[in-house]
């Protein structure tokens, strides 16, 4: 049976996970570097899948399949990023139900490292080792961090799982102690059988969109779906340059209001393309990098808008 089956490309991480459970090699951390939405996840997935079914005889492998897809097997844990809100840790699918209103970025906080110490510190109960996986891990505090590294030194019988975009997203200390695993983006042919399979033909005539995505199916539809979220005459506001001083102060106003961090984030990444393909306007790119950089350090967005947009004046 072919458990990677679902995944377009990334051969070289198949094969070297393949390989590691055929020789019964399985490190006790992994770390899954590569871009956003090419497939890390799924691998994950298809990973704790092909462990805890070879540790069973054939006939259980439906059992392994069906708990791991209702997400109640007793020997995996799933850590992501949650938001903290009255007191509630949430995640992004749970603040979204709840209508929450996302003003800071998710983090995987010192209370998630501390409850995978608590389900590493029991034996596996049906597999031969527990399976926790860190989704997003570069969203971990420093505190969190510091706190995994005695675990990722002596996991006992278990395996960890990290998944980030990058080696440079992580601590050195913890990629030290992971065996990498690379994913890269996908061809062009790769991209096109992604994205009709999930049916998003529509994207592929979005040349902005794909050209965002660099590969990334996932990043590809996530954009789109970012792209549909603003409203046009906002969007068509931003597209170009203010030209009054209220112009710019009026923009700044209607994203704070309209619009959630994470879609404001990405709006920084859509205006950089914009301005870079249309443009080529250097100044513009290096506005833009440092709202970026105020957003993620948790600054006024009405504030960091207001300046970018007064700064775009000069253009």
């Amino acid at each position: 049976m072919n458990y990677f089956a679902l995944l377009v490309g990334q051969r070289q991480a198949v094969e070297l996970l393949t390989q590691a459970v055929a020789k019964d090699r399985i490190a006790p951390a992994y770390l899954f570097a590569g871009p956003n939405g090419v497939g890390k996840k799924m691998a994950a997935r298809c990973f704790v899948e092909l462990i805890f079914s070879a540790a069973v005889p054939a006939e259980e492998h439906p059992l392994v399949q069906k708990r791991l897809q209702q997400g109640n097997h007793p020997d995996l844990l799933w850590v992501e990023p949650t938001y903290l809100h009255q007191g509630q840790r949430l995640s992004a699918a749970e603040a979204a139900t709840a209508g929450v209103k996302r003003r800071s970025p998710p983090q995987i906080r010192i209370e998630q490292v501390r409850e995978i110490d608590r389900f590493l510190s029991r034996p596996p109960l049906e597999a031969k080792r527990s399976l926790v996986v860190i989704d997003r891990a570069e969203t971990m505090a420093e505190g969190a961090a510091n706190a995994l590294l005695k675990t990722l030194e002596e996991p006992g019988q278990a395996t960890l799982i990290l998944i980030a975009p990058s080696i440079e997203s992580l601590l050195p200390t913890l990629v030290s102690r992971c065996q990498r695993i690379p994913f890269y983006g996908l061809a062009p042919e790769e991209m096109k059988q992604v994205l009709t399979a999930n049916g998003s033909e529509q994207i592929l005539g979005q040349p902005e969109i794909l050209a965002l995505a660099q590969g990334s199916p996932g990043e590809a539809i996530a954009s789109w779906q970012q792209l549909q979220s603003i409203p046009p005459d906002l969007l068509e506001l931003v597209r170009s340059f203010p030209q009054t001083p209220r112009q710019a102060l009026e923009i700044a106003r209607q994203i704070d209001k309209t619009l959630d961090l994470e879609t404001q984030l990405w709006l920084v990444n859509y205006l950089q393309h914009c301005y870079w393909e249309r443009d080529r306007h250097r100044n513009a790119i290096e506005h833009l990098e440092k709202a970026r950089q105020y957003l993620l350090s948790y600054a006024q967005p009405r504030l960091v808008w207001e300046c970018l947009q007064l700064a775009m004046l000069e253009k």
